[in-house]
């Protein structure tokens, strides 16, 4: 039984756009090693710099096409000491957090947040995704967007209350009519 090419019409469309997608990730990964990388480790710096911000910019390419660029914040004491005997106490370690543009294995870039933990004090969170991006749609504008929003959700993790109540969960009576002190308008 011969095969009609309106038979296949859709079929064929799903292979020219399986093709296009495989072309694609060979164009992205050739961008990331040509030009992307260097211009995270440029950009990067330079915010880091220009802010004040005590970070490093690492590169890391322990398998090729899987590489990363990370603004890392680094490694510090927590100020919390662990007794281990005779009047000995050890140093509880931090991470302050990190910053990462990851390439995936199809050549776009996951960008995410690292939260700070400090070792035998609960777990690590798991990374917070801010975006996957095509490489030529990372531009110095959403490079600065990234640097802010990872500097407000480290200050948010350091400044963690638990008594605080988010503004946006507060349900209740007279919620609305309160002047802003907790006292009832009226």
């Amino acid at each position: 039984m011969p095969i009609q090419s309106s038979d296949i019409f859709n079929l064929n469309q799903k292979v020219t756009r399986y093709k296009d997608v495989l072309a694609n990730t060979l164009r992205y990964r050739t961008l990331w090693q040509e030009s992307l990388r260097g211009q995270l480790v440029e950009h990067l710096s330079a915010l880091v710099q220009a802010c004040g911000l005590s970070a490093q910019i690492e590169e890391r390419k322990e398998i090729e096409n899987l590489e990363a660029v990370v603004v890392n914040l680094g490694t510090t004491t927590s100020g919390l000491k662990e007794p281990i005997g005779g009047g000995l106490q050890r140093d509880l370690i931090k991470q302050n957090g990190s910053l990462v543009y990851q390439q995936l294995f199809n050549g776009k870039i996951l960008v995410l947040i690292n939260l700070p933990f400090i070792e035998k004090y609960g777990q690590p969170q798991p990374p917070k995704t801010i975006a996957v991006y095509r490489p030529e749609e990372l531009k110095e504008p959403y490079l600065i967007r990234h640097m802010e929003t990872l500097v407000g959700e480290l200050t948010l993790w350091e400044d963690y209350d638990d008594d605080a109540p988010e503004p946006n969960q507060r349900i209740g009576f007279k919620v609305n009519f309160e002047d802003g002190k907790g006292v009832a308008a009226g």
